[in-house]
């Protein structure tokens, strides 16, 4: 499980955070200025990468953020098993049950033998796009 941290200052749209223990990709981000009393603000509006959920944070912009390591990996789709897919990593040849992405039109592409880039983010596995 491997997290860098950041400050909520410098997160930027488009970066990944963790909310609420997910790790959470930006889509809105919006800086309050230094009011009476305390510091700047931002708000920070974020969708879960597993669970699609639209998350939340709003934080003083000097608190320090978890940023999940994301290990971006190549692999082959070998069988279909249901719910999830077997891949196996082409660099490593290991095989893993990866659980079916959530995007209809990226599913349709999905079937034994193509060849998919996974992300590999705390220890859980994401199909996000195939290899052409």
């Amino acid at each position: 499980m491997s997290i860098n941290y950041v400050y909520l200052g410098d997160v930027k749209v488009g970066t990944y955070i963790m909310i609420d223990g997910e790790p959470c990709r930006v889509v809105e981000i919006s800086r309050a200025k230094t009011g009476k009393h305390g510091s700047a603000k931002a708000h920070v509006v974020a969708i879960g990468l597993f669970s699609g959920s639209k998350k939340t944070l709003t934080a003083p912009v000097d608190q320090r953020v978890e940023s999940p390591v994301i290990e971006k990996r190549v692999g082959q789709i070998l069988a279909d098993l249901g719910n999830s897919f077997q891949v196996m990593d082409m660099e490593t040849y290991e095989t893993y049950e990866v659980e079916k992405p959530s995007d209809p039109q990226l599913l349709e592409k999905l079937k034994p033998g193509v060849q998919v880039e996974y992300w590999e983010v705390l220890g859980k596995r994401l199909i996000v796009r195939t290899r052409e």
